[in-house]
């Protein structure tokens, strides 16, 4: 969808999955973010899904009724545009949640979705909210969906449970927004509470720009012609500077390079050609919302999301390359998303452990683990530097379960 000028915040869905996230997306956005034909054909969210939105005022209208995503009322009122947001759509499934992790790390703000009609909390809404709280997203609304498909006595029950289980959490003291996205109702007081919540964060367009690479692909459909190949495109966010097309950006890690028996990996350097946001064209972008940018790579690097969790920037002044590090840890109590309660054990030596650090997703293996922090080395290096979060998940049984964060040292 096109909207009338660059995104400047980004908000994300998260929760249990199918209990609506990628429906409120559309009834926000009018578009549904799930592309990918597995996902089509499935039903569910797999990749991370975004799609652009504009808030409107309507002068002369009091409370939610005053808000809306058309610039005209129902009525005809002309709306007076507010911003424009970028919303982050995660999947809710539980094999998905390094995905889940790499979308957080550019939210501004998150919603919560709890369907009304299951019990509270399901597995992934826990998971999903302590995640959020791991990684420091503090903005956070809790929206009790599927009103329409559960009685008033139980909406009401299903709200005291939503009460009882953010207690205590990062979502204690949120707003609870009760809505049905398929019906569309409240969906005005949603945007009323959004604009109040979650403003748009101060960021800084003079730094050296600092693009998270979230989504990576290639755009030629099979069977292009040579000469009408179109570069490889990044997708992601400016955390800080600006862009312009004609601009060469550097991408580090980079590529992994294999040459006699030995590893080393090269940044890999392009120019701009054309940058996308919120469904138009700019010649050039400042921090905040999602960005498309189109380069002159060769697209097999793009493809499949080849290059998520990389980082863009100009050449020299990105962050150091980590094959290891060494980071504070702070271990929760139990695990988190497991259907049965487990007590998190200290971190071991020689343990893998899957962590996130902004968009980027790497298995350290425990060099040297002590009751406060460790060192890892990395199976796949990130760009990163000091004071930087991680989200630490553990092995449990199949899946990956979150146990902590820990403070790049």
């Amino acid at each position: 969808m096109k909207v009338p000028k660059q995104p400047e915040v980004n908000i994300g869905t998260i929760g249990h999955v199918d209990h609506g996230k990628t429906t409120l997306t559309q009834a926000l956005s009018g578009e549904w973010t799930d592309r990918h034909s597995e996902e089509v054909k499935r039903g569910i969210s797999i990749k991370l899904g975004y799609a652009d939105a504009a808030f409107y005022r309507y002068p002369g209208k009091a409370g939610p009724e005053a808000y809306g995503v058309a610039d005209k009322a129902a009525d005809g009122t002309a709306g007076e545009l507010i911003r424009c947001v970028s919303f982050v759509d995660s999947p809710g499934h539980e094999t998905l949640m390094a995905t889940m992790l790499s979308g957080a790390a550019v939210m501004d703000g998150a919603m919560l979705l709890i369907a009304a009609n299951e019990t509270c909390p399901q597995p992934q809404t826990k998971e999903h909210l302590m995640a959020l709280d791991l990684i420091g997203v503090q903005r956070l609304i809790v929206v009790q969906n599927k009103i329409d498909l559960v009685s008033e006595e139980r909406a009401r029950e299903n709200f005291d449970e939503i009460k009882a289980f953010v207690k205590g959490t990062v979502a204690e003291n949120a707003p609870i927004v009760p809505v049905s996205a398929q019906q569309n109702i409240n969906i005005d007081a949603l945007i009323e509470t959004i604009e109040r919540v979650i403003p748009t964060p101060k960021r800084d367009p003079k730094k050296p720009p600092r693009l998270n690479i979230a989504r990576s692909f290639d755009i030629n459909k099979p069977g292009t012609r040579p000469a009408e190949i179109k570069g490889g495109v990044i997708g992601g966010t400016l955390s800080q500077g600006s862009l312009k097309t004609g601009d060469e950006i550097e991408i580090s890690p980079g590529r992994k390079i294999e040459e006699h028996g030995r590893v080393r990996w090269e940044p890999i350097t392009t120019t701009l050609t054309s940058i996308m946001a919120g469904g138009k064209a700019y010649k050039t972008v400042n921090p905040g919302g999602l960005l498309g940018v189109s380069t002159n790579l060769d697209p097999a690097l793009t493809k499949a999301d080849n290059l998520v969790g990389k980082i863009a920037g100009r050449p020299g002044t990105l962050p150091p390359v980590l094959h290891n590090f060494t980071m504070t840890i702070k271990l929760l109590e139990r695990v988190v998303g497991a259907t049965e309660d487990l007590k998190v054990e200290p971190v071991k030596t020689r343990e893998p452990l899957m962590l996130n650090i902004d968009t980027a997703t790497t298995v350290g293996v425990v060099t040297s683990g002590r009751a406060d922090s460790c060192e890892v080395a990395l199976k796949l290096p990130v760009c990163a530097e000091p004071g930087q979060r991680v989200a630490i998940s553990r092995r449990v049984g199949a899946r990956w379960r979150l146990i902590g964060y820990g403070v790049i040292q």
